[in-house]
């Protein structure tokens, strides 16, 4: 939460640990090794620049940061409170570690203890949302501790599922500083808001924690919520600033108002001071195993990561490596468990894993562990990103590509917290993205992290967001700017749907049911898949109704707090996947086949003889079957045939077309034209999310070689959620930077016909055939050979140039 950089602060063994190059170096040592690293980047030290608080902070609160260990703020810190001083809403975009938290924190607590003054002691009052409701239990924790000095007059509580009914009344008359999540917002504390009106009238400042996480349709729900707070706000007489704080991003004032709906100013000269980071892109080697259709195989990032954590432990190196999922980090935890005791018994209970679902006395423990030596290397799933403050690290291991630039430099982030250099290592996993960026270390190292994408504008989440406005306050024509321009085209379609009613001149919810239940923020639509053990009848979680085809089909392995499970049976009636705990030597991986046609044509632009389109379609997908590959190794045990129902979606896509001549002149037969296609195809999809936030997962791809809206060989990419989620409409705009990577990601490729590093996708439900890796790399030169320059010059350099997004 503070500085961890503060003036003061010793540097824990500063004398003792080997510089980050000479551990590199260390893990190098061989031949076989040495080949693996693609790339090493130097990012040279960086000294700290203090500020003075704004006098307007009181002198009380200036005394408790002291207190704390802080003389000073960095430069940033002062200028961020200074804005929030002066009522301007502000996002503050600096590095992990750099102090956020505490540049919100004392505009904050500075205007609470003014109004614990007034007569009624409620004279001013602050909401904090975070994305996790761990993050928001962390920063009451370290409130307290900060505020501690002010005796009463800072009141923190946290508002969620969690807090026991009876002490939701104190929270709502007695907290001054409330700590919530969006999904409590949307669907507690909004709908509530007359019990909430005394809080709601004194509201000065509403702090928006981790902002870049809201991105995509959770983004797009949580910016419509934030609207129907500002009209309950302005209904109840205030008007609070905005506070946010991001990792940093492109243009984060832009994504902040968008998300926002207001004005945003932003603070992004990172002032803190950083050490050496030596940056390492490590590439796996091939093994003598084949994939499917003879592909070639490396070694599993999970397996590479293992190795290189008991060699950093062994060198008592501090260590923290990232994975994505629980099941890989037990997977590496165990590993290098049984490496080390081969080593000398001591080491292996100095290695942990660390999920999500652990208790806070759990988790508090093995940061403390951590933080003192006693334990030297843990693996752990992004639930450290966020709410965890992990410092004096000497190592990061990054297993696989996360997903966003933003996400690779908050995970880079928790070594050196302390201002001593550090190692960071990506290991690139077996698919397309991560071999391009190990071989292409410009796209990490020379270009600013990605945009948010998100578009609030989307009626299958604007809808949902208007009834539930309605049903909070009736709305009216001055309403509807604040929603956006699509709100006035909506409103006749849920007055059809008899969900709305117009009566004078505003429009009231008409249902007995909540309207805040119409949607999940977080869900694709449909009500939640329960998973319940078969065993005994106990509910393991849920599973979105988009997603249960692919998590949770028959014969799924399912994980669940680092425990594995096998799906039995998925009732689609009831809703519910039977499950069973095991311990199978494999995972699965869930294939599907997808027709598609257009319904209209937003956007069209020629690209010589081919075009480059966006708009609306129509997808009709199919889970058919699944696969199963050994965990280490990831070789193709085998395929399973799935009856699932085919599933009908309506959302945005991205298009292009080629002519016959174009296929003539790049000589694609038409024996080859339909592996060339499929193979750009899926190329193009595992690149797109350098260019938009988005995960492989979220997007989906058709290629044809003669489709019946176009009649002509057309690639789609599609966004997987109802109505879009902007990730189609990015790769729109950023379309020749996004399809140059993509050619160049497979021609970069060693294998000779194609592998999963290049043209395989993991989820094809066509078995990867046909593929033709050289017809690809033809097609794309040609239509890239027609394709106008980017008329934005940064956008040549730069393909994460944001286009507009101002506020709606």
């Amino acid at each position: 939460m503070a500085n961890t950089h503060g003036p003061g602060r010793p540097t824990a063994h500063a004398d003792t640990r080997p510089t980050p190059g000479t551990v590199l170096d260390r893990l190098a040592a061989g031949p076989s090794r040495a080949a693996r690293i693609t790339h090493t980047e130097h990012l040279p030290p960086r000294a700290g620049r203090h500020a003075v608080w704004p006098d307007r902070i009181r002198s009380d609160v200036v005394a408790a940061i002291a207190a704390a260990g802080i003389e000073h703020p960095w430069a940033h810190q002062a200028e961020a409170a200074e804005h929030a001083l002066d009522g301007t809403s502000v996002v503050v975009a600096t590095g992990t570690a750099s102090g956020k938290s505490l540049a919100y924190l004392a505009p904050v607590l500075s205007a609470l203890a003014d109004g614990a003054q007034a007569p009624n002691g409620r004279g001013a009052t602050a909401l904090y949302l975070a994305p996790t409701k761990a993050l928001a239990a962390d920063q009451r924790r370290a409130v307290r501790e900060l505020a501690a000095p002010l005796g009463n007059a800072i009141r923190p509580a946290v508002y969620d599922g969690d807090t026991p009914v009876e002490e939701r009344e104190w929270v709502r008359q007695y907290a001054n500083y409330v700590l919530t999540n969006p999904d409590m917002l949307h669907r507690g504390i909004l709908p509530a808001h007359p019990r909430w009106s005394s809080f709601l009238k004194a509201l000065r400042y509403v702090v928006i924690d981790e902002c870049h996480t809201y991105r995509g349709v959770f983004g797009s729900h949580v910016a419509q919520v934030l609207r129907r707070l500002r009209r309950l706000c302005a209904r109840y007489g205030s008007e609070p600033v905005f506070l946010l704080a991001s990792a940093t991003a492109s243009d984060p004032a832009a994504a902040a108002s968008r998300l926002t709906g207001m004005a945003v100013t932003e603070v992004a000269d990172d002032a803190s001071p950083r050490g050496e980071v030596v940056f390492a892109l490590w590439e796996p080697p091939l093994t003598d195993l084949k994939g499917e259709r003879g592909a070639p195989v490396r070694r599993t990032a999970t397996a590479e990561t293992a190795d290189l954590l008991t060699d950093l432990v062994v060198q008592g190196v501090r260590t923290v490596a990232f994975v994505r999922s629980r099941r890989g980090a037990e997977l590496i935890s165990v590993i290098a468990q049984e490496r080390l005791a081969a080593v000398d018994r001591s080491l292996p209970g100095r290695v942990a894993a660390y999920r999500g679902g652990y208790l806070p006395e759990e988790r508090r423990a093995l940061e403390r562990a951590l933080h003192s030596g006693e334990l030297l290397g843990l693996a752990a799933t992004t639930a450290l990103e966020l709410g965890v403050d992990v410092s004096g690290l000497d190592a990061v291991l990054i297993t696989g590509y996360p997903g966003t630039r933003a996400s690779l430099w908050q995970q880079a982030g928790r070594a050196g917290r302390t201002g001593q250099g550090a190692l960071a290592i990506l290991v690139a996993r077996d698919d397309p993205l991560d071999t391009y960026l190990v071989h292409h270390p410009e796209a990490l190292f020379r270009r600013p992290v990605e945009a948010t994408v998100l578009d609030p504008d989307n009626p299958y989440v604007l809808a949902p967001h208007l009834c539930a406005a309605a049903a909070e306050l009736p709305l009216t024509e001055t309403d509807l700017a604040l929603f956006g321009p699509s709100a006035g085209e909506l409103l006749p379609q849920l007055e059809a749907a008899k969900l709305l009613r117009r009566r004078a001149t505003a429009w009231h919810w008409t249902r007995r049911e909540r309207a805040s239940d119409l949607t999940d923020i977080r869900g694709g639509g449909g009500g939640p898949v329960q998973i319940v053990e078969a065993a005994t009848g106990r509910l393991l979680g849920t599973v979105d109704e988009s997603a249960s085809h692919t998590a949770v089909h028959d014969g799924a392995v399912h994980l669940h707090q680092g425990r594995t499970y096998l799906v039995k049976h998925l009732d689609l009636e009831d809703s519910v996947a039977l499950v069973e705990e095991a311990s199978p030597p494999f995972s699965t991986t869930a294939r599907d086949t997808t027709a598609i046609s257009v319904l209209e044509t937003e956007h069209e632009i020629p690209w010589g003889r081919g075009r480059l389109c966006f708009g609306s379609v129509e997808v009709t997908n199919q889970v058919v079957s699944y696969l199963r590959r050994r965990l280490l190794s990831g070789e193709v045990l085998g395929e399973a045939k799935l009856d699932l129902p085919p599933r009908t979606l309506r959302t945005r896509a991205v298009w292009w077309t080629v002519t016959e001549d174009q296929l003539d002149e790049a000589r694609i037969s038409p024996e080859i034209l339909g592996g060339a296609l499929h193979a750009a195809e899926h190329a193009s999809i595992g690149l797109l999310p350098l260019f938009a936030t988005c995960d492989r997962w979220d997007i989906g791809g058709v290629s044809v070689p003669l489709h019946p809206d176009t009649l002509l060989p057309t690639v789609f990419v599609y966004d997987g959620h109802p109505g879009g989620a902007g990730f189609a409409e990015r790769a729109f705009h950023t379309a020749h930077a996004w399809l140059t990577a993509t050619r160049d990601a497979i021609a970069a490729c060693e294998c000779t016909a194609g592998c999963p590093s290049c043209i395989q996708s993991p989820k094809c439900g066509n078995g990867n055939d046909p593929l033709h890796k050289r017809g690809a790399i033809r097609l794309l030169t040609r239509l890239l050979t027609e394709a106008p320059e980017p008329t934005d010059p940064a956008m040549r350099n730069d393909p994460t140039t944001p286009d507009d997004l101002g506020p709606r």
